[in-house]
């Protein structure tokens, strides 16, 4: 208990001494991963964590891809994405490890390529699925915006990001 509150002030402390950037909105970062953190503790799949927690992922490489204003190599911010993406996800692979079936039936007969049974693991594809949502949040706010004549609602990007989190891991509980 005394490692999880030191684990917990030294985040807190990091987050907090961060130079204020115009990023990718670090209430989003957080949001995701307070989410993520009540999902563990209500027992909700596996899957529905990896959304959550695949969010918090893609929008904290936002926001440091925001902190470097120098641009080294092509794509560098996309690249900062998918590596905070997999530097988050990966490790935590092997504490959530359920998987599930996917069968993909193409072309030709069973044991092709096209044509086979995929063992997925489902926290993987819930982050995937989160880190799709948190890229998308942004147009559709600004589409909110577009209908208002360009007028937004206070806090329209974490809500409409928060809003699809839960409505997608409302879906994938349900479904999956």
């Amino acid at each position: 208990m005394k490692k999880l509150k030191q684990f917990i002030l030294s985040f807190l402390f990091s987050i907090f001494s961060v130079p204020f950037v115009s990023a990718h909105c670090p209430l989003c970062t957080m949001g995701a991963a307070v989410v993520g953190g009540g999902a563990v503790l209500l027992g909700v799949k596996t899957i529905v964590v990896g959304v959550f927690i695949g969010a918090m992922a893609v929008s904290t490489g936002y926001w440091f891809g925001r902190l470097i204003k120098k641009r080294y190599v092509p794509l560098q911010k996309h690249g900062i994405i998918f590596l905070s993406f997999g530097l988050t996800i990966i490790p935590l692979m092997k504490i959530f490890s359920e998987v599930f079936p996917l069968y993909v039936s193409w072309f030709g007969g069973y044991g092709t390529l096209f044509n086979s049974t995929y063992v997925v693991n489902s926290f993987l594809a819930g982050s995937v699925f989160g880190g799709i949502t948190l890229m998308i949040s942004p147009w559709i706010s600004n589409q909110i915006t577009n209908i208002r004549n360009g007028n937004k609602m206070p806090y329209q990007g974490v809500a409409v990001t928060m809003l699809m989190l839960i409505v997608v891991s409302a879906i994938i509980q349900v479904v999956a």
